[in-house]
């Protein structure tokens, strides 16, 4: 890494493309974004994405929010405290987020007729959440920042390559993938997951 580069260009960059593509254009991404997408399918995607917003997520930012630094021996105005209040605010906001995607996914899913209950819990969401757990209970507040970016930076291009790709035919899943592109690839999702590439760079 040149002493230039932050620290996420520079895990960006050390991403192999084949895994990094192999995450953010998926076949599942693809057949979203062109229409072919299954109810089903769509169903089983946001019944393991609400356990993982619901549940995981949650407890995954407490633990960060136990970690942050805090001492009585830092000034009003020092580095480490404005830093740790700036961690505070990012993530106070990614839990008011996470609440509302919840309610975002009932909503979703009554609109479009789609299931979220009855789905077992998939193997690669236990292991996912696992590992968010893991990094969680770690203790180390830079390790748990950084875990979240990649996190987020994740959805923001994959859906980015789903709002990419030219939808020749209106499928079942449509409109409902519309939502779910909007969702995570609006201003608002942008300067989030630029926040926390702040604090990685920090």
């Amino acid at each position: 890494m040149s002493t230039s580069e932050s620290l996420t260009s520079h895990l960006v960059r050390l991403s192999t493309v084949r895994s990094y593509t192999a995450a953010t254009e998926h076949p599942f991404l693809a057949s979203a974004g062109d229409g072919r997408l299954s109810k089903d399918l769509l169903s089983v995607y946001l019944s393991q994405d609400r356990l993982y917003a619901a549940h995981a997520y949650p407890k995954f930012v407490g633990c960060l929010l136990a970690s942050v630094p805090f001492s009585s021996l830092d000034g009003i105005d020092c580095d480490r405290e404005n830093y740790n209040q700036r961690v505070v605010a990012v993530l106070g906001g990614a839990l008011q987020n996470v609440i509302r995607e919840v309610n975002f996914f009932r909503d979703v899913a009554e609109k479009y007729g789609l299931q979220l209950s009855g789905w077992r819990e998939r193997k690669a969401t236990r292991d996912y959440t696992a590992e968010m757990s893991r990094v969680g209970a770690s203790g180390r507040l830079e390790d748990g920042i950084v875990f979240l970016w990649a996190m987020e930076r994740v959805y923001l291009d994959a859906w980015g390559f789903v709002s990419s790709l030219k939808n020749e035919h209106a499928g079942p899943t449509s409109a409902a993938v519309a939502e779910l592109v909007d969702n995570w690839t609006n201003e608002e999702f942008v300067v989030f997951v630029d926040e926390l590439a702040d604090l990685v760079n920090r």
